[in-house]
């Protein structure tokens, strides 16, 4: 299910202003707190904030289907979605987990310019959505802001690279130490929000050898479980021991 937010002055402030933001709440701007937007000028800020436009999503909702032509910025105002590819077997590769101001827009600007993958909610999520041609506009009028995405598609190439390098382990409890340690880098907050099937799908392994994988680094005292779906890393040093081991 997915509901709409919209009024007659809805898409001319932050949506802290009016409806549940969770920048806003933190005394911050929404722009301020996404990466893709942050080092925009004001003013280029408040005029994407004047075109945005912003929606409420359940568990489990599918907001992109492959194939789908990419028309907006979508940026995860609250929440986590994931991207994913469902293979020739049917079986499903999740390719990356986003959360609070993380935003899909890669292909946005190729000739070809519809998404090669779904996205699903993997909790009750807040999106907002700014439209490609709004965003094209701003482009033109604002050529620094090319800059800033160049700098951007660098630094994902990097961290596409790294995750590349991971899928190359062959040990599957290094591999899987190393990508708990990517996951608790980026995640919001102290916890790893994901529940082992997701893990798996992420990395190419069986959930039966991440779950094995996964109690033995709790006995190790490495990792922790703080409920489902929830890890903790507890120990860094260790985990990173694992994952360098020959």
């Amino acid at each position: 299910m997915t509901i709409e937010v919209s009024s007659a002055n809805s898409n001319r402030v932050c949506a802290g202003e009016g409806h549940d933001c969770a920048f806003s709440r933190a005394g911050s701007s929404c722009m301020d707190n996404i990466r893709l937007f942050a080092d925009l000028p004001a003013d280029a800020k408040r005029e994407l904030l004047s075109c945005s436009r912003h929606s409420a999503h359940e568990e489990g909702s599918i907001i992109v289907h492959e194939g789908d032509p990419i028309e907006s910025i979508i940026v995860v105002r609250s929440g986590r979605i994931k991207t994913f590819r469902t293979g020739a077997d049917g079986e499903e590769y999740v390719l990356s987990v986003l959360h609070d101001g993380q935003a899909l827009w890669h292909g946005m600007f190729l000739e070809d310019h519809v998404y090669h993958y779904s996205v699903e909610c993997l909790t009750p999520a807040r999106l907002c959505r700014i439209h490609r041609a709004d965003f094209e506009s701003l482009l033109a009028r604002h050529p620094d802001v090319a800059l800033g995405l160049i700098r951007m598609v660098c630094t994902e190439l990097d961290d596409a690279e790294q995750r590349i390098m991971m899928l190359s382990i062959r040990d599957p409890r290094r591999r899987l130490a190393q990508y708990l340690l990517v996951r608790d880098q980026s995640c919001v907050g102290p916890e790893i929000h994901l529940k082992l099937d997701d893990i798996a799908s992420s990395i190419g392994l069986r959930p039966e050898t991440v779950s094995r994988n996964v109690a033995r680094f709790v006995r190790e005292g490495l990792v922790e479980r703080v409920g489902r779906g929830r890890l903790l890393v507890t120990d860094h040093d260790g985990l990173e021991a694992v994952a360098s081991e020959e």
